[in-house]
C-alpha cells in the first residue's frame, strides 16, 4: 500500500474554524487509487472513514476516531466546447474559487456570482452552494462518484441529485457517495445574474454599464471581503446558519410584528427569510464569550477568535438557535458538519 497514513495528526490546519483537534489516523487523496487504498484500510482497521475538502463546512467537536481523508486531487479539463456551450470538468480536491478564476480565464461564463466561495470542487455539490442569486444546479452537468458500500462509481446527472437549497443527495446520504470529479455547463456569452442589489450597487460605483464577468467576480469578492472574515485571519466557516423557509402566514404573521422583516417569496409559496436578520434582531451581532463569538459586522458568521473549541462554539449556535426559535417561531438550521 502506498497511502501514506499518519496516526494522531492535527486537524487544526484542515479546518477553517481553526479548532484543535487530533484525527487518530490521516491521509491525502491525489487520485482514485488513493481513494481505494483509504477505503481497504479503513476496513483493514476497521476505522470509519470521514472524507475533507477544504474544511470550510466543518465543526469538530472532539477528537475524531478514524481515518480523516482529504481530498487534495487536482485538474481540470474541457470536455466539450461547440464554441458557446462549453462543458468542463474539475477533480474534486480542486479549491472552488481557483477553479472560478481558471473558468474567467479561459473566457467562460456562469460561476463569476459564485466566486470567493471557500472549499473544494467537489464538496461544492454536496450542499448546492449558491450566492447572490446563482445555485451550483443552475450550471451543473454531472459528476462521477464513488458508492462507498459497494466500490463502484456512478454518474449523476442534474435530476440524480436531487438540488434543492442547501441541499443534495449526498448531503441526505451521509457517508455513502465519495464526490470524484464534477462537470458544469458554462457559456462563452455571458449571462449575467445582476438581481442582487449590492453587486448592481457596486458596478454602478465603478462606473461600469456593461460589466463582464471578471467585473462581476471581482465585485463580488470586494463585497465577500467586506462582508465575511477571512478564515486565515480569524477562524470561521461563512455563514453558519441556513436562511429558514417557513409558510407564508407566519412570514406574513412575522412581518406585521416586525415591520423591519426580510424575506423573500419562493416559487413554492413559502418564503426565504433573512437569518442574518434574525440574529441581528435579537442582539447576537457582535456577541463574545470567551474566544466564541458572532462577527461584528455579519451576524450569520460565528467565529473563534483564537483557542475556542468546538463544544464552545457549538454551545453558542445552541443558544443562538433556542432564542431565534423562542422569539420568532423559527428554527434556524446550522449549516456546517457536526463531527
Amino acid at each position: 500500500m502506498t497511502l501514506h497514513v499518519r496516526a494522531g495528526v492535527s486537524l487544526k490546519p484542515f479546518n477553517t474554524f481553526g479548532v484543535e483537534v487530533q484525527a487518530k489516523a490521516f491521509a491525502e487523496a491525489h487520485d482514485d487509487y488513493d481513494i481505494r487504498q483509504a477505503l481497504a484500510y479503513s476496513a483493514e482497521h476497521a476505522l470509519p472513514l470521514l472524507v475533507i475538502g477544504g474544511g470550510s463546512n466543518l465543526l469538530l467537536t472532539t477528537d475524531i476516531q478514524a481515518l480523516v481523508l482529504r481530498m487534495v486531487s487536482r485538474g481540470i479539463r474541457i470536455i466539450s466546447d461547440d464554441g458557446e456551450r462549453v462543458i468542463i470538468e474539475a477533480e474534486a480536491g480542486e479549491g472552488w474559487h481557483a477553479f472560478v478564476l481558471s473558468t474567467l480565464e479561459q473566457g467562460l461564463s456562469g460561476l463569476e456570482n459564485l466566486s470567493l466561495i471557500p472549499g473544494t470542487v467537489g464538496a461544492a455539490p454536496m450542499q448546492n452552494i449558491g450566492a447572490y442569486g446563482v445555485e451550483i444546479k443552475d450550471v451543473f452537468h454531472s459528476l462521477t462518484a464513488l458508492d462507498r458500500q459497494t466500490g463502484e462509481l456512478r454518474e449523476f446527472t442534474l435530476s440524480d441529485c436531487a438540488f434543492a437549497y442547501r441541499d443534495s443527495v449526498f448531503k441526505q446520504q451521509p457517508g455513502r457517495w465519495l464526490i470524484l470529479r464534477v462537470r458544469l455547463v458554462l457559456s462563452r456569452a455571458a449571462h449575467l445574474h445582476l438581481e442582487y442589489g449590492p453587486v448592481r450597487q457596486r458596478l454602478d460605483e465603478q462606473g461600469i454599464s456593461q460589466p463582464t464577468p471578471k467585473d462581476v467576480s471581482l465585485a463580488i469578492c470586494a463585497i465577500r471581503s467586506e462582508k465575511l472574515p477571512d478564515p486565515a485571519v480569524l477562524g470561521n466557516a461563512g455563514s453558519f446558519f441556513k436562511n429558514p423557509l417557513v409558510v407564508a402566514s407566519l412570514a406574513a404573521e412575522l412581518k406585521r410584528e416586525h415591520p423591519g422583516l426580510v424575506g423573500y417569496p419562493q416559487a413554492d409559496g413559502q418564503v426565504k427569510l433573512a437569518a442574518g436578520w434574525l440574529i441581528e434582531q435579537a442582539g447576537w451581532k457582535g456577541y463574545r464569550d470567551a474566544d466564541a463569538g458572532v462577527h461584528r459586522l455579519q451576524s450569520l458568521v460565528l467565529v473563534n477568535y483564537g483557542t475556542a473549541t468546538g463544544l464552545q462554539l457549538l454551545d453558542l449556535a445552541q443558544r443562538i438557535q433556542i432564542d431565534i426559535e423562542q422569539r420568532y417561531r423559527v428554527k434556524l438550521e446550522m449549516e456546517p458538519n457536526l463531527y
